[in-house]
């Protein structure tokens, strides 16, 4: 069995220092106590992953809500780049936090995921974020959320960025592009057709479950953070068991971060060497040669319409989510 793995972990954190109205996640308070819980859980992460053996580890952090403004986040990047059997640690993160950190960290493994959240930050500073991680050497993508009231920002922060820094589109959540949106989007983000329907995933084979799974505070493993059934426990060894290859139990899956593990996808073969981090393996060309990249029948989606209506609350699968316990926080009109 090969022992290389890559984990996905999400602890209990689930406040952010924005309240996007279209992220359904962010828009919570965590109390001290839930802090401290989040801290202790990931501090026991990163000593399963450094005392770890038997195979190369690579780690992405997705957070509920913002992790890089709390200090543990910071560290546990810092200290995880640094062991030899690490390949990759990245996080997604709005970089709001300050950049001067990633100075410690081993900038050939670590790497950030960051969304610019137009009406949450201004335009210059997240900008000089981005550029401040490129004079440091820190791999990173850039990403929106493709709405119209967006684009204009987009093409701006497009524009302003080197070539070889990838700008991203995700599809809104439950909207609906008709063609000629699309290719507007399409014109910043060649492979924004991927995001724009989910993809037909029942029974079809995926890495998630085999060599990628889904970790929890609590060290509870799954296969992905869609499917709810459990593996067993990632610290007791459990659910080693477990891994193997399998098809996908969910009819479709809408995520990046689930369906680019996809078999029936090439994704791994565009990100390649940067798949946590969302970096295709030549951004400059993805971007400079954008028909060719698509007219490839390889790279042609297998989507389908999104279902109607929202996900029942019964649901065997679905993303798993924090705690009711926390508090939702107003919108914040801008």
């Amino acid at each position: 069995m090969n022992t290389d793995l890559t984990v996905l972990y999400r602890g209990p954190l689930a406040s952010c220092d924005y309240d996007c109205p279209y992220c359904p996640f962010a828009k919570r308070r965590d109390t001290g106590e839930q802090l401290r819980d989040d801290r202790a859980a990931l501090e026991r992460f990163t000593a399963w992953a450094a005392a770890r053996t038997g195979g190369r580890l690579s780690v992405l952090f997705t957070p509920w809500g913002e992790g890089l403004v709390r200090s543990w986040y910071r560290r546990a990047l810092v200290e995880m780049s640094r062991l030899p059997h690490v390949s990759r640690v990245a996080i997604q993160t709005n970089l709001s936090c300050r950049t001067g950190w990633l100075a410690e960290a081993d900038r050939d493994k670590v790497a950030l995921w960051c969304t610019y959240h137009p009406g949450q930050t201004p335009y210059e500073r997240f900008l000089a974020r981005c550029r401040e991680l490129t004079a440091l050497g820190v791999r990173h993508s850039v990403g929106i959320v493709g709405l119209d009231e967006h684009l204009e920002e987009a093409r701006r922060l497009r524009s302003a960025l080197p070539p070889e820094v990838y700008l991203w589109v995700n599809a809104a959540e439950g909207h609906t592009y008709t063609d000629e949106q699309a290719d507007r989007w399409t014109a910043l983000d060649p492979l924004f057709p991927y995001s724009r329907h989910p993809h037909r995933s029942a029974g079809l084979p995926c890495r998630t479950g085999e060599s990628v799974v889904s970790v929890d505070g609590d060290g509870t493993v799954r296969r992905c953070h869609f499917v709810r059934a459990e593996l067993g426990n990632l610290y007791d060894g459990s659910y080693r068991d477990a891994l193997g290859p399998r098809g996908c139990p969910l009819d479709v899956c809408d995520c990046h971060i689930g369906y680019v593990h996809l078999e029936t996808l090439p994704l791994y073969d565009v990100f390649a060497g940067g798949v946590l981090e969302r970096i295709p393996a030549d951004p400059a060309r993805v971007l400079a040669d954008p028909a060719q990249v698509l007219a490839r029948p390889a790279l042609v989606p297998v989507c389908t319409p999104s279902p109607a209506g929202p996900v029942p609350a019964a649901a065997p699968d679905g993303p798993v989510s924090p705690g009711p316990s926390r508090s939702l926080l107003p919108f914040v009109g801008r």
